[in-house]
């Protein structure tokens, strides 16, 4: 699941990136990674917050390829992780968010529309989901998520990857479960990242300083351990031979794939196109989901209402 990081294990050295590490990181590539304006892309501190459109966020790297950074933000980390992992699709997303600040300016809107929700929810706790299995991803879209993640979870290891996306989710992943805080003084890992599966990015034990509730009576520490991170996906049928392609080339066919989804407005319009994945319940995620009763918690892996239902 944190497949698109392991490009970058090793990057980082002790101490958290500063600026010009980051810089360096972006610069070091053989392609650039640009905006959809084919604006190389440049990393600037965080601004103040400004009224006029051409000073938000989106607009200032669509405009003038500048990616906003805050010191020390895990947030802002994974963005550009993201960017460094998926540079074609998120210039395009980019492209749409522009578009659709564009579009409520316009109309003289003072809230974002349904458009920029989809683009949002994607862009932050974005999921891409890729299987060769029609039965398995007819489970996913059906919220029969015991089916799929227990009595299936062969064929979900063999069959079916989940790339994280969205930057947001990422940094849910540092804390995937109500309750558990964790903090890290030093550089970011992912070395320990597998690479067809779902664990956790490896934190060396000297930075993590975990307060995960062990000092509590077990009922406790159990409520503290329920999953809450939850990501909405991009699902795509895929090759058998996919599966078993170099790491670098399945990135690679998935920026296409996701770019050509993107650039087309007829998509994501609302935010209902996206897939709900409960990524807390992929095999191999955590220990915890080794046993069945794990997928009994129906605040966690809720069934759905019917309208919910991708399709319907």
């Amino acid at each position: 699941m944190f497949e698109p990081l392991r490009a970058q294990a090793g990057a980082f050295g002790a101490e958290w990136p500063g600026l010009a590490e980051l810089q360096r990181l972006l610069d070091a590539r053989d392609a650039p990674v640009c905006n959809a304006a084919g604006m190389p892309l440049r990393l600037v501190p965080q601004g103040r917050r400004r009224r006029a459109l051409e000073e938000k966020h989106e607009a200032r790297t669509f405009l003038a390829g500048e990616l906003q950074v805050r010191e020390r933000s895990w947030h802002d980390l994974f963005n550009l992780l993201t960017w460094l992992a998926f540079p074609c699709a998120k210039a395009a997303l980019n492209a749409r968010h522009y578009s659709a600040l564009e579009a409520q300016r316009a109309a003289g809107a003072a809230n974002r529309g349904p458009t920029q929700d989809a683009l949002t929810l994607f862009d932050e706790g974005g999921v891409i989901v890729a299987s060769c299995d029609d039965q398995l991803l007819e489970m996913l879209s059906e919220f029969r998520w015991k089916e799929l993640f227990w009595h299936r979870r062969y064929e979900v290891r063999s069959r079916m990857r989940f790339m994280l996306f969205g930057h947001a989710l990422y940094e849910k992943a540092l804390r995937p479960f109500h309750g558990r805080v964790e903090a890290w003084s030093r550089g970011p890992d992912f070395r320990g990242c597998d690479g067809g599966g779902a664990h956790e990015p490896t934190i060396s034990p000297d930075a993590l300083q975990p307060t995960s509730g062990s000092h509590l009576p077990p009922q406790r520490q159990a409520l503290l351990r329920r999953p809450s991170a939850t990501g909405r996906g991009v699902v795509l049928k895929v090759e058998p031979e996919w599966l078993g392609a170099p790491r670098p080339e399945r990135i690679a066919w998935l920026d296409a794939r996701i770019t050509v989804y993107l650039a087309d407005p007829g998509n994501l319009q609302a935010t209902r196109e996206l897939a709900v994945v409960p990524v807390l319940g992929v095999p191999g995620w955590c220990a915890d989901n080794e046993s069945e009763s794990y997928y009994d918690d129906l605040d966690y892996f809720r069934p759905g209402r019917l309208n919910e239902k991708r399709g319907s």
